[in-house]
């Protein structure tokens, strides 16, 4: 009987230890259970966060092509045309109306890349006349295409220089075309402009500059190829106050040494007098 007493308590200290052991293990594996669930929320709360941050983006990204879209639209509507009886320029819509236009002839023969660098420093847009005979070398065909890759309009001003109107149609039609066909090669791109030589167009030329997709024009004013202002100082003062100045100058000039000299005083004096320049990419029909 003391025997059976004595072991009753150390089955009762067993069996204590033992909950006592599994009381105490429990904590470390709510613990463990608690560690593991805050992992799994980590992890959700990365890939929400990861998720929002790519749909912001997403929604940035629609927004800035939305924008150069409405841009590009803006840009690609014309704020200028190009008066066919007498070449002016015409603003459209709220276009600037005290602009003019600044194109330059027979390039590139030897001075329209100087030409073009200056105007480029100057930030001027402009359209460059091409004549076919002076893309007869390599260096010549890279000058075109140094002008065309800064930004320049190129414009058809016929193979040989010829008029127009002592040639045949045939002739009219290689005249421009086969020039077209040149600068195309040359540049990957097809003239916009079309400008006859001495001014002299007729009837096939213009229904081909049509066909071909260019907008022709003459000029209003230019004196760089007259006597008397062959030189820089008096040509620089007939083109910026020539009384055929005005709104929506054509303005002419030549790949000349002396018009090349000149060009820095021109624009100078044209900016002084609150004119800007119209951007040939900004005329209606190219």
């Amino acid at each position: 009987m003391k025997k059976r007493n004595w072991l009753l308590p150390v089955c009762a200290a067993f069996l204590l230890g033992a909950c006592s052991d599994e009381t105490a293990q429990e904590p470390e594996g709510t613990a463990q259970q608690q560690s593991a669930q805050t992992d799994v929320e980590d992890d959700v709360a990365s890939e929400q966060s990861a998720s929002e941050q790519s749909d912001i983006e997403e929604q940035k990204n629609a927004e800035e092509q939305e924008l150069e879209e409405q841009d590009a639209e803006q840009a690609a509507e014309p704020r200028y045309r190009i008066n066919p009886q007498n070449s002016q320029v015409e603003p459209i819509g709220d276009a600037n109306e005290q602009a003019v236009l600044i194109t330059i002839d027979d390039a590139p023969d030897t001075y329209s890349l100087e030409m073009a660098k200056t105007l480029k420093e100057l930030d001027v847009p402009a359209i460059f006349f091409v004549n076919g005979h002076f893309l007869d070398t390599d260096e010549e065909q890279q000058t075109l295409s140094e002008i065309h890759d800064m930004g320049f309009a190129i414009g058809n001003h016929t193979n040989t220089h010829v008029n127009l109107k002592q040639s045949t149609e045939s002739v009219q039609q290689d005249e421009i075309v086969s020039l077209n066909e040149r600068v195309e090669a040359i540049t990957g791109e097809v003239p916009k402009f079309f400008r006859a030589p001495f001014g002299v167009n007729t009837d096939f030329s213009k229904a081909l500059a049509e066909e071909q997709g260019m907008v022709r024009m003459n000029w209003t004013y230019g004196y760089d190829f007259m006597q008397g202002y062959m030189e820089p100082e008096a040509l620089t003062e007939i083109m910026v106050n020539a009384p055929e100045l005005n709104n929506g100058g054509n303005l002419l000039m030549h790949d000349r040494e002396w018009t090349k000299e000149a060009l820095p005083q021109i624009i100078e004096g044209l900016r002084d007098k609150g004119y800007e320049f119209v951007d040939p990419d900004e005329i209606e029909g190219i």
